[in-house]
């Protein structure tokens, strides 16, 4: 059974780490292709190698620069000095430093810490070093290029016994030096590019936790490990906040049927969390899980008959798609319309979209309420439980937390409730405390 491994960036972020990783991949002939991240922090106060490459391309002295580069190369050779690794960096880093201080692209400059750690650890195993930018393609909008990709990863990796293949990052055509890298903590979503296109029937994700928790470790002390969950329902959370696997990881890789595991580097003995296009296992839980985000704004728009007045709600989403923002949830009644945007976002043009508002759609009155937050109940248990919403609304009640909003998917596997800002954490709680330690 062939599998594909990732590792993020705490699981390579030394030498210490690195031997973590060798020991596991080891241990299972199957680990075949391998997807690793840039060196992450080794403690608290430390920097991430990805942090210290934009603040190498973007300093603005001399000396800023030199001294940023310094420490990046450091971290690497302690990671060769302590490994007794056969590789020299220093003509690697002779190109970099060129192309740093040619400012050939920031993207350019962000991919070299995967870059480098992928060539460290395929001298380390002993596998083949592919580089994506010469078959992982991204176009203009940072998205996954599978028509291009697709045809050429694949026959890269039947090629291929092992190898290292680094994420984050590709190229917008075939010219390697045109780098382009999708969002941070992208390389989740090569590692599900890789599993698609070396079809494997595993996709093991390695990081610093062992699992996916039914809600934030920082808010809810010692949350549960969620055993087995769904595509559709790491989506949800994944958009509302939950950020152990990057939210576009599934999109290749959920056409095709294969399963992701989550799972610890630090404790590999651990179980981990099962991730699958569907299941008859049964949750354990009515919910699976909880997630949110802060910083909405509500835009309140109220017209006497709006509800006979044809194309009213899409005047209204036109003003805010020409404003260049995206919106959350849009929940309405026969004479009101709520659209919910990013706060920040919309402070920028907010003037600008009222005033189209009003010459669009002539409402009565049209009132702004910021500092709301989010909350996304997930679980595929809710289609057939009975008075989920019910507990939402006592468990908020008892804390006397007042629901501003609340809107339920269609597929009944998501209920999400709009709070204020500073009721976030303890209404998570709540909602936990009720649907997880009461059943």
């Amino acid at each position: 059974m062939v599998k594909i491994v990732k590792f993020g960036g705490s699981s390579l972020a030394d030498a210490h780490q690195f031997k973590k990783v060798g020991d596991i991949i080891k241990s299972d002939p199957d680990r075949r292709f391998v997807v690793p991240s840039a060196p992450g922090k080794r403690f608290k106060d430390d920097i991430k190698v990805t942090d210290l490459l934009y603040k190498a391309y973007n300093a603005e002295s001399e000396q800023e620069f030199e001294c940023t580069f310094d420490t990046i190369k450091d971290r690497y050779q302690s990671i060769i000095d302590e490994l007794n690794l056969s590789v020299d960096l220093t003509e690697e880093f002779e190109i970099i430093k060129k192309n740093f201080q040619d400012q050939i692209s920031e993207e350019y400059a962000a991919s070299r810490g995967e870059y480098l750690n992928g060539i460290l650890l395929a001298n380390y195993l002993g596998f083949e070093f592919v580089d994506p930018a010469t078959c992982i393609f991204i176009d203009e909008h940072g998205n996954y290029d599978d028509k291009k990709t697709d045809p050429i990863l694949s026959k890269k990796l039947n090629e291929v016994e092992n190898c290292v293949i680094p994420g984050f990052y590709g190229s917008c055509s075939e010219d390697p030096t045109k780098i382009r890298t999708f969002s941070r903590g992208g390389s989740d979503v090569t590692g599900s590019i890789v599993a698609k296109c070396g079809q494997v029937k595993l996709y093991e994700n390695w990081t610093d936790v062992s699992g996916f928790l039914v809600a934030d470790p920082r808010i809810v002390k010692n949350p549960e490990v969620i055993g087995t969950i769904t595509y559709k329902e790491l989506r949800e959370l994944s958009y509302m906040g939950a950020s152990v696997l990057h939210e576009n990881a599934v999109f290749p890789i959920r056409s095709q049927g294969i399963p992701i595991v989550i799972k610890n580097t630090n404790k590999p003995e651990d179980a981990g969390t099962l991730i699958v296009e569907s299941t008859v296992h049964k949750p354990d839980h009515i919910i699976t899980g909880i997630s949110g985000k802060q910083g909405f704004a509500t835009i309140m728009i109220e017209k006497d008959m709006m509800n006979d007045e044809i194309g009213f709600g899409r005047k209204v989403l036109q003003v805010i798609e020409e404003a260049g923002l995206s919106y959350e949830h849009t929940p309405s009644g026969i004479d009101t319309m709520n659209v919910i945007v990013e706060l920040n976002s919309f402070i920028e043009h907010e003037q600008e979209i009222l005033a189209n508002l009003h010459r669009a759609v002539e409402p009565d009155s049209i009132e702004l309420e910021s500092d709301l937050a989010l909350i996304a109940i997930v679980g595929r248990g809710m289609k057939d439980g009975r008075g989920v919403a019910a507990k939402v609304f006592t468990a908020l009640a008892n804390k006397k937390i007042n629901v501003k909003m609340i809107d339920q998917g269609s597929s009944e596997l998501n209920i999400i409730v709009g709070v204020k800002n500073i009721h976030f954490n303890e209404a998570i709680r709540a909602i936990y405390n009720t649907f997880i330690e009461q059943e």
